[in-house]
């Protein structure tokens, strides 16, 4: 299995429809705000923690923002969270700003969309993410890390995106994968691919 070969889009498409639209045609519509939250929002800024270990930092980085709706401004109204994922910019309709609205999190539980403005916002960003035993494949089983073990590998977080170059960690409880750049739009629920070269070693779903 090679890099270039198309792999599963899992439940971006069902069938001949896409997931939003599927999602809209089962559920029902429920109004609620979108929130924009300012790139200069204090957890961004906030000096790194002195961490103990290297499982400490990687947990840290891996962690997603908390917003509050105080923490920004309501600058729209939306038909349902839960139509969203992270990183979509279309279906917002919101003006008013210089560079379009990307969603930064959900909160399906409060119906709450957040935003922040342009592609570059910091609120898109992270360095890491972890997959859970039970959500982790490897596909050359032969190179399956043991607790404890790293590789250097390149790494995809999106269909057809280009590899990243990236370290992956095992741990006890599962794999985390420490990009060499922050990404954007790192998602729970999406697929995470490890390469060896074009060779596809293992892959997992995000937490």
């Amino acid at each position: 299995m090679t890099a270039e070969k198309k792999d599963s889009q899992g439940l971006c498409f069902i069938g001949k429809v896409r997931l939003p639209e599927f999602l809209q045609q089962q559920l029902k519509p429920k109004k609620g705000q979108i929130i924009q939250i300012p790139d200069n929002f204090k957890a961004y800024h906030y000096a790194p923690p002195k961490l103990k270990s290297k499982y400490e930092e990687l947990k840290y980085l891996s962690e997603k923002y908390s917003y509050q709706v105080t923490d920004g401004k309501i600058v729209g109204t939306h038909q349902g969270a839960f139509y969203f994922t992270i990183g979509q910019r279309r279906g917002l309709n919101v003006g008013g700003t210089k560079e379009p609205l990307f969603v930064i999190a959900t909160d399906v539980h409060n119906n709450i969309i957040y935003t922040g403005e342009g592609k570059s916002h910091p609120g898109l960003f992270r360095k890491a993410l972890f997959v859970p035993n039970k959500e982790l494949n490897w596909v050359r089983k032969d190179m399956a890390l043991k607790c404890g073990e790293i590789l250097k590998v390149l790494s995809r977080i999106r269909y057809r995106q280009p590899l990243q170059k990236a370290t992956i960690y095992k741990f006890n409880e599962g794999l985390f994968v420490e990009f060499d750049q922050p990404q954007s739009a790192i998602t729970e629920g999406q697929f995470v691919a490890w390469y060896a070269g074009n060779e596809l070693l293992g892959s997992g779903i995000i937490s």
